[in-house]
């Protein structure tokens, strides 16, 4: 008798509770390291929920805090950030992944500027904060944008509220 032998790309994939799969095909390549920035996630969430809203599957803002088990405010600033400039999307949502700590950008800091109107002034006011984050750089914020840069917090307390404009 002669031996017949096969030759294929095999890999094992993980499962709950320590279980493995044999699947064929080489091992897909490992994830990226680090994590995608939350407010990238949340933009792209934002998107998908008003291509909801325009299709007609939804039909409002409460519809979405309902399902979403949010508040309907959470779901406007959610929403917001489509009012960023198309250019400043992009590179929300290209931000360099977060190997570790806390996310260079939080929504708390793109609000204020989604708030200008003018897609110019949202593009000084991103620059004033985060100055280098052109096409391809990473993103290290400066300051916050409802502070000056360099300016020191007072209190320092969680209910501490710096009431100067942008």
């Amino acid at each position: 008798m002669n031996p017949l032998s096969i030759e294929c790309d095999v890999h094992f994939n993980r499962h709950g509770r320590g279980r493995k799969e044999l699947e064929a095909g080489a091992e897909p390549p490992p994830a990226a390291p680090g994590r995608v920035p939350r407010v990238g996630r949340m933009l792209a969430l934002a998107h998908r929920l008003d291509r909801l809203l325009r299709a007609g599957v939804v039909r409002d803002y409460a519809e979405l805090a309902r399902l979403g088990r949010v508040t309907r405010a959470r779901i406007s600033q959610v929403m917001a950030l489509l009012y960023l400039a198309p250019d400043l999307q992009e590179r929300v949502l290209f931000l360099p992944r977060t190997e570790r700590g806390r996310d260079p950008i939080i929504l708390h800091d793109l609000l204020p500027i989604a708030a200008a109107a003018d897609w110019r002034r949202q593009r000084r006011l991103w620059e004033r904060f985060w100055p280098g984050t052109r096409r391809g750089a990473g993103a290290r914020p400066t300051g916050r944008p409802g502070r000056r840069p360099g300016a020191r917090r007072r209190g320092g307390g969680m209910n501490s509220h710096n009431s100067e404009a942008i």
